[in-house]
């Protein structure tokens, strides 16, 4: 796992190495201050009163004492601006290498892993749980580099200064060390429960968001925003829980340090008081020493409170850590390791040989069950069955989206396993159920199908599609915005912008899923018009459809019931060999009767 972070340091590794090389360079001069600072103190008390002479010697002394005070904290100033310039540059490097792998490790997953991880849970591993990842790793390469060296250095100034006044650490650093451990165990679980909760949270927004019309259409809104404040709620306590924590460990170590310095100041000066010559020469324990030692107290003990924090807080990130370790662990279900890079699709032709399929290894029923279907290039299938008969699964193992459990496809003669994922893919064109526009214009969301598309065929699978004639309308005609998702079109308009989408990129092979349903039948009459002319004619074309209307023309219909192959053939001869068939037909009939 730290040879994998260690990976996302690529590219920041020179500023990672140049920040503890300026952490230490601050930390020997800023160590100079409180011996500086000392000797200002016994300058100021060798002053007698009355003696002219003396004092304009000494406050020449004293002037050239302040003005070395005033350049070593300057250097510092200089040194620590650099060195959280390159902390900070370094770890937000870091994060965007972080974040940008894995989300790119999260493109390469199968549908199979996503649905295991849930994608709510991926948004906050990509957000909160990098956050935290980059937080701990600023922290690595200057706390808790600046830290150790601060304690050991500040430590070894103060037993130079007086090694009887030293005793003082040996219960203090102790102390320190248990209260921060102790805290920071009792904290780490409920760390992890604030996560988990935050992927809830995240599920929760994310359902409403994409959900927003529905739940105004139900006026849903009240259960939504109560739905949405008990978890929010359960975020900010466990938040807060897990912040309560911490906030004890400051109160606490605080009143180590003045203790600690308290007991300084009373068994310095019982020194000094013992023998007052060592204010005056360089014997035994001066003022200007305890000055100095009562600054290295405060160095000592905030710096080891300051290293075992950031050791606290990745206690508290080995979540996150293991959390994102999960993603890149996740080895996906669907590969095409050993393809054959130079193997294309050479037709349309789709063959399932004896396929069954289910979407777990641990479900004790199959998707799909012993298939065995030929269609020719250039052929229109349709395909029509009740809700939960398998079709779109049936179709979803042709592009492999998911893997045959048994059996076999095959595309173009060829098993599907044996092509690369890009040279399947690109000659296949699927229009799902659910019309998925992205933000950007009407013409960005048509050349994802095409990204060197030219305006003539962009207007050109447009039409085919039905969907000029709006775009034209809209005020920016093909440059206008759709918004998040397309939400400032129509359902029907979004389906044809989607089959415009899948058009222009001139597949072998074209699957609508169900994709004209929000679609009158007039127009869905056109759209197959426009499928069966010159322009389309070599493209497989698979038509899923609840709708009769959509698929009576094909030139051969299968009907699926429970995942198998109940009949197929034209539409007359299914109206006399398929009971399923013939009652689907029949009860659509009549509605449209009815009307």
């Amino acid at each position: 796992m730290a040879k994998r972070f260690f990976a996302f340091t690529k590219g920041y590794r020179f500023l990672t190495i140049i920040c503890p090389f300026m952490i230490y360079l601050d930390i020997l001069v800023e160590l100079e201050i409180p011996k500086a600072m000392g000797r200002v103190v016994d300058v100021l008390y060798t002053i007698k009163p009355g003696d002219v002479a003396s004092r304009e010697i000494i406050l020449r002394e004293l002037a050239g004492e302040l003005i070395n005070m005033l350049l070593l904290c300057a250097i510092t100033l200089v040194i620590g601006y650099i060195a959280s310039r390159c902390s900070a540059i370094a770890s937000m490097g870091f994060g965007a290498n972080l974040r940008r792998e894995l989300f790119n490790k999260t493109q390469d997953l199968s549908f199979d892993n996503i649905n295991k991880i849930k994608i709510s849970s991926l948004i906050t591993r990509m957000t909160s749980d990098v956050s935290q990842v980059q937080g701990v790793y600023k922290n690595t390469i200057v706390t808790f580099i600046k830290g150790p060296l601060m304690l050991i250095s500040a430590l070894m100034y103060a037993i130079e200064i007086s090694r009887d006044l030293s005793v003082v650490f040996y219960v203090a650093l102790p102390a320190i060390v248990i209260i921060l451990i102790a805290v920071g165990f009792i904290a780490v679980p409920i760390f992890k429960q604030m996560l988990k909760k935050t992927d809830e949270f995240n599920g929760v927004l994310r359902g409403n968001i994409n959900g927003i019309r529905v739940v105004k259409a139900f006026v849903r809104q009240d259960y939504e925003k109560d739905r949405f404040a008990k978890v929010n709620e359960a975020v900010m306590k466990l938040t807060v829980k897990a912040q309560s924590m911490l906030l004890y460990i400051t109160p606490l170590i605080m009143f180590v340090i003045y203790g600690c310095m308290i007991f300084a100041m009373w068994r310095g000066s019982a020194i000094i008081i013992g023998n007052p010559a060592a204010a005056l020469d360089e014997t035994g324990l001066s003022v200007g020493d305890m000055t100095a030692f009562i600054t290295y107290i405060t160095s000592v003990l905030s710096s080891l409170m300051t290293v075992l924090l950031v050791f606290v807080s990745m206690i508290m990130a080995k979540a996150s850590i293991g959390r994102i370790g999960e993603v890149f662990k996740q080895e996906p279900a669907v590969k095409d390791d050993g393809a054959d890079e130079s193997l294309k699709v050479e037709n349309g032709d789709i063959e399932f040989r004896n396929v069954s399929f289910r979407y777990s290894q641990d479900a004790e029923k199959k998707i799909l069950e012993d298939i065995n279907l030929s269609i020719r290039s250039g052929e229109t299938l349709g395909i029509i069955g009740g809700t939960g008969s398998s079709k779109s699964s049936l179709i979803q193992l042709i592009p492999r989206l998911y893997d045959a459990e048994e059996g076999q496809v095959l595309v173009g003669g060829t098993d599907v396993k044996e092509y690369t994922f890009r040279n399947l893919r690109d000659e296949i064109a699927v229009v799902p159920q659910q019309s998925l526009l992205f933000s950007g214009t009407v013409r960005e969301n048509i050349l994802w199908g095409k990204p060197d598309a030219t305006e003539e065929e962009i207007v050109a699978a447009a039409q085919a599609a039905q969907a000029h004639d709006f775009i034209t309308e809209f005020e920016n005609g093909y440059d206008t915005e759709l918004g998040q998702g397309g939400n400032t079109v129509s359902g029907g308009q979004r389906q044809r912008i989607c089959i415009a989408r899948a058009l222009i990129k001139n597949p072998k092979i074209l699957i609508f899923d169900d994709s004209t349903s929000a679609v009158d039948t007039a127009t869905d009459a056109k759209i197959r018009r426009a499928l069966r002319s010159e322009a389309y004619k070599d493209i497989t074309k698979i038509i899923i459809s609840q709708r009769i209307t959509s698929i009576m023309d094909a030139d051969r219909i299968i009907v699926m019931d429970n995942g198998r192959i109940h009949a197929s053939g034209t539409h007359d001869e299914l109206k006399e060999s398929s009971e399923i068939y013939k009652e689907i037909f029949v009860s659509q009939q009549e509605g449209v009767l009815a009307q």
